[in-house]
Parts: C-alpha cells; sequence; structure tokens
C-alpha cells in the first residue's frame, strides 16, 4: 500500500466535498515499509495532501492510536491499527488452517512460504515464513502484491472473475505468459514460474512456486507459495508439495464451523 494515489487539485488542496475518512485512509496508506517512520512534509507529500490537512488528520489519528509520534517530531503507525487488523475474519481463518501446513514447508525448505488473499486487483500477505537465510524479499505481512507479476498473485488471477482478469491482463507487461501461468494453475493446481525480484540488492529473479486454495465450489480461498533464489522452487518435489499443502488447507478450512467459514470466503466482499 504506497498511499500515492493522486485524488488532489493542482492546487493541492483535496477534491471538494471529499470526505474526512478518504483522506485520513491517504495519511495511514503513505506507510510503505515496515517500521518506517515518516516526517509530516513526507506523509503530505506522499498522501497527496496540503501539510496543514494532513497535520489535523495526523493529530486525531494520534488521538485514537492509529498513529504514533516519536520524539523527533516524525509518524509511525500505532499499535492500535494492529490490534484491529488481527481481527480482520478473511485472513484470520485462513491463516490458523493454514499455517501448521505452511511451518513444514518451511522446515523443509528453508526458503520464503507466503500466504495471501485476493483483494480487487492486488494480493494481499496474510502471513510470511522466512529463514535467516534466505535471500531477501520486499513483501511483507499486510502489503500488496501485484497479480500478474507473482506466482501467488497469477495463482490467485487465475480463480479470479473475469473482469478481474481482464483488467489486470490489460495493464500486464507480459500477458501471454500470464494466461500461459494461469491455465498451468488450473489444469495443474500448481503455477511455477521466475519471477523479478523487487530487492535491488538481491537476485535479480526469483523462482516462485504457489498453489490456490480453493472451496468446494472451486472458488479461490487465498493461496501458499514457496519462493527461492533458484530453480530448486519450480521443480517437481516443490510443485507436489505446494499442491498437497494447498489441498491439506483446502480440507481443513470445509472441517470449520460453517459461520467461521463464510467469513474466511469472503464472499460477503466485493470483488
Amino acid at each position: 500500500m504506497s498511499g500515492t494515489a493522486d485524488h488532489t487539485r493542482r492546487s493541492g488542496r483535496p477534491a471538494h466535498g471529499e470526505p474526512i475518512l478518504e483522506r485520513a485512509f491517504k495519511v495511514l496508506g503513505a506507510f510503505a515499509d515496515a517500521g518506517e517512520s515518516l516526517p509530516l512534509k513526507t506523509l503530505a507529500s506522499r498522501a497527496g495532501l496540503p501539510k496543514s490537512t494532513t497535520s489535523r488528520i495526523a493529530a486525531q489519528l494520534v488521538g485514537v492510536g492509529a498513529l504514533e509520534r516519536l520524539e523527533n517530531g516524525e509518524f509511525v503507525v500505532g499499535l492500535q491499527l494492529l490490534e484491529i487488523a488481527t481481527l480482520a475474519p478473511r485472513g484470520h481463518g485462513l491463516r490458523a488452517a493454514a499455517l501448521p501446513l505452511m511451518e513444514d514447508l518451511h522446515r523443509v525448505t528453508r526458503q520464503h512460504i507466503l500466504l495471501a488473499v485476493r483483494d480487487g486487483h492486488e494480493a494481499v500477505l496474510v502471513e510470511r515464513l522466512s529463514a535467516h537465510g534466505a535471500a531477501a524479499v520486499k513483501y511483507r505481512v499486510g502489503g500488496r502484491l501485484p497479480l500478474d507479476t507473482t506466482g501467488i498473485g497469477i495463482a490467485l488471477l487465475a480463480y479470479a472473475t473475469e473482469q478481474v482478469r481482464e483488467d489486470v491482463l490489460a495493464k500486464a507487461a507480459a500477458p501471454d505468459r500470464v494466461r500461459q501461468l494461469m491455465a498451468m494453475t488450473r489444469s495443474e493446481g500448481v503455477c511455477a514460474a521466475a519471477v523479478p525480484n523487487p530487492v535491488d540488492d538481491g537476485p535479480a529473479t526469483m523462482s516462485t512456486v504457489a498453489a490456490p486454495i480453493l472451496d468446494g465450489a472451486g472458488a479461490a480461498l487465498g493461496a501458499v507459495s514457496l519462493v527461492a533464489p533458484d530453480e530448486a522452487g519450480t521443480q517437481v518435489a516443490s510443485r507436489i508439495a505446494l499442491r498437497t499443502a494447498s489441498l491439506a488447507i483446502s480440507r481443513a478450512l470445509e472441517a470449520t464451523p460453517a459461520s467461521a467459514r463464510q467469513a474466511t470466503t469472503g464472499r460477503r466482499y466485493a470483488d
């Protein structure tokens, strides 16, 4: 979540009638990295709001615990947001079912194991297990991932609505390749590919194998993936392991009470 969307006029003033809640989320969305602290000037620039407006909103957010202000005057995300975020049903139920399988994969591979759900035209990372010696990756828990350039994103995109797929493919740099990987996901239950590494000082590409987590009707509840710095992540053994894990997670979710399962699927939420 970069918070860089430009909803301002050329004068720098917020759009006429823009709700205060929307402006508050622009301020919160300005934080891009875990543990990041921002001075007011940067916060206002990223949020696309005047400094005076940003200062007023930031002060209100500090008052309710959504932001905290450091001694040097910079702002950081507050613990109140973490407390609220842990209650999100789509991530919580899925994470509880997936974590034992993810831990097994992590112990065997000693690489990054990711769990994500789709939110509109992006994926949101729900959990990440990483070994100390694993190559650095950019994405953090709660962060957003593209659907067309990450293995876990493509696994989710393969089961998205037709409109979402068309929207993403229209902007993709390599739409034919994305289509091939989506077809692979639907036919084999996994997709495996080399993808760009957004970390500048790491390997130029990372290998990934990802598998969708489906419900009984064939809708994607989420996806799990293995990310590694070489081709080991896309070998047959890794594909089998991810496919097996995704099926086990699906069964675990089906075994949960109906009310909890409905919250996990997120069918009440807009595409």
